[in-house]
């Protein structure tokens, strides 16, 4: 008996008019995007289809599911790794640069138990930054190892952060370049499947994830974050990987510098403890909380006390730094990285934005903040757009900064003086400055909005339920 194949229109129309995709059209879906049998056009439709109409938990599962066995699934105990495989993932933000800190931190805290952080991340998406692109601002960085680099240096850093390889999720990367030029980036099954199937596919043990809520995240209200987030923990829980993951305020430029070389090199400083040791503070709230939070459940220890301190220690130590320096020169990139007379890739034009009056900053629209980084050439507007690395903002003010008139609002790297005056003019739209202070907009608010963990009595591997967040954003 033939089977009939399922042609990609008619999965297209399901979705289009609100119905529920069977396993077997999902499947269809990722077996086409695997084997370029769906066009890009038709990708792209299914992928506004899901976006506009959403998804039930049942497919969400069944859609990550699929796009992790697209490729292989890595077993670490086979290379010998008999510790807590961990990793952190970020849904994206501005200025966003933790996993280059995490990574070795968490490292460095638990080598005494055997972690590894194989951290498979992704790049530049909509108006957020990706951890690839930034690590490949150091000449030489490589992204996509061979397996054995990869696996060797996890031996010597204990960790390393690199690309999903063509054989992890391969699916899933066809899609991802699709999401970030067709406007369907928000979509919450969408990216939870994206996050889940390189995540599962990397073979861990627990995953914390850091959801951001705000003008500057994928989720710009707290109920759209906290659905994603739910939605992330549930399907992660279903395919039997421990998840937690931490709503995190994105209302503002996270630490002091947003574009790939500039995060970079703020990483490195935090590291080191360059400057007097003084690092951003919400930047460091967030980095060693979410260290404390993975090292305690991946069971390094059962203790949130001890799991923070242990992390505390791995950055004063220098140890997290070392580990850092281990893992770049480990992927081809500078062995030098760490020095203070380190060569780091610099823009031509660099030049103030002067507040166009006193008074207090009310609201910055910081998603306008990350298009005016990808306007510079920070970011893709097309699949496959090269990025210059050394573009970007610093020093950017935040909600509830009291300013004089002619006090700089952000610094602009731009590759030349047209680039550098459009980026200051966006930077000028995106601040809004009152008069008098606001109640509303404080500079002290907190960095951590809620923890969201597995519900009360679900086992890893249970059926997912119904989740809030299978649907459009906001809704």
């Amino acid at each position: 008996m033939t089977t009939t194949p399922l042609l990609a229109q008619p999965i297209i129309a399901a979705k289009r008019d609100g119905q529920a995709l069977t396993t077997a059209q999902i499947d269809a879906f990722v077996a086409g995007l695997v084997s370029g049998a769906w066009s890009e056009g038709q990708a792209a439709a299914l992928a506004m289809a899901v976006c506009c109409r959403g998804m039930q938990a049942a497919e969400t599962v069944a859609l990550t599911r699929a796009m992790t066995h697209s490729g292989h699934v890595l077993d670490w105990r086979g290379e010998g790794f008999d510790g807590p495989v961990l990793d952190k993932h970020s849904t994206g933000g501005v200025g966003d640069k933790v996993s280059l800190m995490l990574a070795p931190i968490v490292a460095e805290a638990g080598a005494a138990a055997g972690v590894i952080v194989p951290m498979v991340s992704g790049r530049g998406l909509g108006h957020t930054g990706g951890t690839l692109d930034k690590l490949e601002a150091l000449a030489g960085y490589t992204v996509n190892p061979p397996r054995e680099t990869f696996v060797r240096t996890l031996r010597e850093a204990g960790c390393a952060i690199v690309g999903a390889s063509d054989a992890l999720a391969p699916a899933d990367r066809r899609l991802y370049a699709i999401r970030d030029v067709t406007a369907t980036v928000e979509s919450v099954p969408l990216i939870t499947a994206s996050i889940l199937s390189k995540k599962l596919a990397a073979g861990l043990s627990s995953l914390v994830l850091d959801v951001k809520a705000g003008s500057g995240a994928l989720m710009a209200t707290l109920p759209a974050a906290r659905a994603l987030a739910r939605s992330l923990v549930d399907v992660a829980g279903g395919a039997g990987l421990p998840a937690r993951a931490i709503v995190t305020d994105m209302g503002r430029v996270l630490g002091r510098a947003a574009g790939n070389a500039l995060e970079v090199r703020e990483a490195v400083d935090f590291l080191v403890g360059r400057d007097g040791g003084a690092r951003e503070p919400r930047l460091l709230e967030l980095t060693l909380a979410l260290a404390a939070h993975l090292l305690q459940l991946g069971g390094v220890t059962t203790d949130a006390g001890a799991a923070r301190r242990a992390a505390e220690a791995a950055l004063a130590g220098g140890g997290a730094a070392e580990r850092f320096a281990r893992m770049v020169a480990g992927l081809g990139g500078p062995r030098d990285v760490l020095d203070p007379k380190f060569a780091w890739a610099q823009a031509p034009v660099q030049r103030e934005v002067p507040a166009p009056q006193g008074g207090w900053v009310r609201r910055v629209d910081v998603r306008a903040l990350g298009y005016a980084i990808v306007a510079l050439g920070g970011g893709r507007r097309q699949a496959g757009e090269r990025i210059d690395p050394r573009v970007g903002l610093t020093g950017v003010a935040w909600p509830g900064l009291q300013v004089v008139a002619g006090a700089p609002l952000a610094w602009v790297h731009a590759a030349d003086t047209a680039a550098a005056e459009a980026a200051a003019a966006a930077v000028r739209a995106a601040i809004d400055i009152s008069d008098q202070a606001c109640d509303s907009a404080r500079s002290d608010g907190p960095v951590i909005l809620e923890v969201v963990a597995p519900e009360a009595g679900a086992a890893p591997g249970a059926p997912v339920g119904e989740s809030p967040g299978a649907s459009s954003p906001g809704r």
